[in-house]
C-alpha cells in the first residue's frame, strides 16, 4: 500500500482525500517509482475541475514526478531498479508516493539535476523545447510575445528564445513579476493590469507585431494576441489558464493571414525517440546554464490543495512541486 492524493468527483480543491491506495506490480512496458519529488501544473487543475475529464473516479491526478526505479516489468531494457528518473506524460496519477508509469516514458536524470529540479522542469521545460523547435519554430531576429512570462513555462520561454537570438516581450501581472520576468531574459515585460498589451506590443515592434505569440492563458488573452500579432505571423494557444477561447470564425484570420495553433505536449513526446530528443535538449540547456530552473516552490503531497489554491490565485511564480 501507499499514501495519494484522490478525488472523488470534478470540483475544488477542497475535493482532495488523502488516502491508502494499491500499487500493482509492473505490467509489460512498466515501471514502479517512488516519487521523490511531483510536479504541479495547470493540466493538473482542468483535471480536477473536470475541463479535461477522467476516465473513472475516484481518481489520482498529476502527470509529472521524479524518483527512483523501485521495480521494472516485462520487456523493459533500459531501465532498472535503482535508476533515477523522471516523466511528463499521461495517463495521470503522479500524486502519490509510488506509483506504475510506462516506461518508455521516463528519461533518466544525471547527476547534476536534482530530483526537485527535474520534477520542476520535465513538463514544462519540454513544453518550451516543443513551441520554440518545433510547433513555431523561432529564428535570431525574430520579435516574440510570451505571456505569463513569469510564470513556470514563461521563465523558460523567455530565457531560451533569448538564447536563440528572438526579442522577447512578455506580459506580467505586476512589478515584481516584470523583475523577474527582466532577469530570464524578457527585454519589454509589460504589466497587463495597467497596459494594453495588444498596444504596447505595436509600439515596441515600430506597429509590426509579434511574429510569435506564445499563449497559454486563453480566453481572456486571445483577442489581444490576434491584434498584437504582425502579418503571416502565428499564434500558438498552448493552454487556457483563464478559461476555454470561444468559437471563432476562422476568415478573422485573412486580415493578418495568421495562422493558430493548439498544440499539446504528449502527442510530440508520444514517440520515445522524439521524447528523448526533446528531454535530452532541455536536459542539455539546463546541465549547461543556457535555462536556469528557479528553486521550486515546494509542498508536503498532503497539503496539495494549498498548492492548487495558490496556484489559481496567481500568487505563485516558477514551478511548485509536492514533496513526499
Amino acid at each position: 500500500m501507499t499514501h495519494a492524493i484522490r478525488i472523488h468527483a470534478p470540483g475544488g480543491p477542497e475535493g482532495f482525500v488523502w488516502e491508502q491506495v494499491e500499487v500493482p506490480a509492473p505490467g509489460d512496458g512498466q515501471a514502479v517509482i517512488r516519487h521523490t519529488a511531483i510536479g504541479v501544473n495547470y493540466i493538473d487543475v482542468y483535471h480536477r475541475t473536470g475541463l479535461y475529464p477522467l476516465p473513472a473516479m475516484p481518481a489520482i491526478i498529476g502527470m509529472e514526478g521524479a524518483g527512483v526505479v523501485e521495480a521494472v516489468g516485462p520487456g523493459v531494457t533500459d531501465l532498472a531498479p535503482g535508476d533515477r528518473v523522471a516523466y511528463a506524460c499521461p495517463p495521470t496519477g503522479a500524486y502519490a508516493e509510488r506509483r506504475v508509469v510506462p516506461a518508455a516514458q521516463m528519461v533518466k536524470i544525471p547527476a547534476g539535476i536534482s530530483d526537485t529540479t527535474a520534477a520542476a522542469m520535465m513538463l514544462k521545460g519540454m513544453t518550451a523545447q516543443y513551441l520554440l523547435k518545433d510547433t513555431a519554430p523561432v529564428r535570431a531576429g525574430d520579435t516574440v510575445l510570451v505571456h505569463a512570462a513569469a510564470g513556470g513555462v514563461g521563465l523558460l520561454l523567455c530565457q531560451w528564445a533569448k538564447h536563440l537570438g528572438c526579442t522577447v516581450i512578455g506580459t506580467v501581472g505586476s512589478d515584481d513579476k516584470a523583475a523577474l520576468a527582466r532577469a530570464h531574459g524578457c527585454d519589454h515585460p509589460i504589466v497587463y493590469t495597467r497596459e494594453n498589451f495588444a498596444a504596447r506590443v505595436k509600439e515596441l515592434t515600430g506597429g509590426k507585431g509579434a511574429r510569435v505569440i506564445y499563449d497559454g492563458i486563453g480566453r481572456d488573452t486571445f483577442d489581444g494576441s490576434l491584434e498584437a500579432l504582425s502579418m503571416c505571423g502565428r499564434l500558438v494557444c498552448y493552454g487556457q489558464a483563464s478559461g476555454p477561447i470561444a468559437p471563432i470564425n476562422l476568415s478573422i484570420l485573412s486580415a493578418k493571414s495568421a495562422s493558430i495553433s493548439r498544440p499539446v505536449l504528449f502527442h510530440y513526446t508520444a514517440a520515445r525517440p522524439d521524447l528523448l530528443r526533446i528531454a535530452g535538449d532541455l536536459i542539455d540547456v539546463v546541465s549547461k546554464g543556457i535555462v536556469k530552473i528557479e528553486t521550486p516552490r515546494e509542498y508536503a503531497l498532503k497539503d496539495a490543495a494549498q498548492a492548487h489554491r495558490d496556484l489559481e490565485g496567481r500568487r505563485t511564480t516558477g514551478s511548485l512541486v509536492l514533496m513526499p
